[in-house]
């Protein structure tokens, strides 16, 4: 369904991106943000999935910095080269792709989702970039530390019960941080429970989580 194409940051760094694009007109636009795992199957179907939605999907390739054309699998190779390269990429540059990837999007309005890392980046980029209409941020493990910056746009956020990377007294730090912020709680679902191909996958939690930010971002972006 897709195609993949390249942006350029603002500081001149150019990057790959996955972009699908729906039958009609879209409804809006949507940054889809990768895990540690890099733009791959998953994430590409995942924008092909909001794509069938309607939406102008792109995903960002952030790992271009570091290394180009990563594309990592679930098993704990792919997790120990995801966390190295991510450790290579700045918070602000990486930012600054996602920026890149919402102003390929203009002219409509641009929501963001993020998994993961992504969903830490999601957080950012409410709360970093104007242009931003929406954000939802799934199990993003960083948030807890930029809970205190202030959103420009609204936010959802997701995380799961048996998520042993982001504890429940995290969460509740950032629902005590940020009050406004609807943070939704799946029990019994652990990290990366979106993800149809990691073992953690909890296909209830994935489609409540989905159907919630769908109608968010149909209320939100279009």
């Amino acid at each position: 369904m897709g195609e993949t194409i390249t942006l350029k940051a603002s500081d001149g760094h150019e990057l790959a991106a996955y972009r699908a694009d729906p039958t009609g007109p879209a409804r809006g636009g949507l940054v889809v943000i990768q895990e540690i795992f890099g733009v791959n199957s998953h994430i590409r179907a995942v924008a092909d999935g909001f794509a069938a939605d309607g939406y102008a999907a792109i995903a960002p390739a952030l790992f271009d910095r570091v290394e180009r054309g990563v594309e990592l699998g679930y098993e704990e190779d792919g997790r120990t080269n995801g966390r190295a390269i991510r450790a290579d990429i700045a918070w602000d540059d990486a930012v600054k792709d996602v920026a890149a990837a919402v102003a390929a999007l203009s002219g409509m309005q641009v929501g963001v989702v993020g998994y993961c890392w992504g969903g830490s980046l999601a957080w950012l980029a409410a709360t970093r970039l104007d242009g931003v209409a929406a954000s939802v941020g799934y199990y993003g493990g960083q948030i807890k530390d930029f809970k205190d910056e202030t959103p420009r746009c609204p936010v959802m956020l997701h995380f799961g019960t048996e998520d042993a990377s982001i504890p429940m007294d995290a969460v509740a730090a950032v629902q005590a941080a940020q009050p406004d912020v609807p943070v939704h709680i799946y029990e019994g679902a652990g990290h990366g429970f979106n993800c149809d191909q990691r073992g953690s996958h909890h296909a209830q939690a994935a489609a409540t989580a989905r159907e919630r930010t769908l109608a968010f971002l149909r209320e939100k972006v279009g």
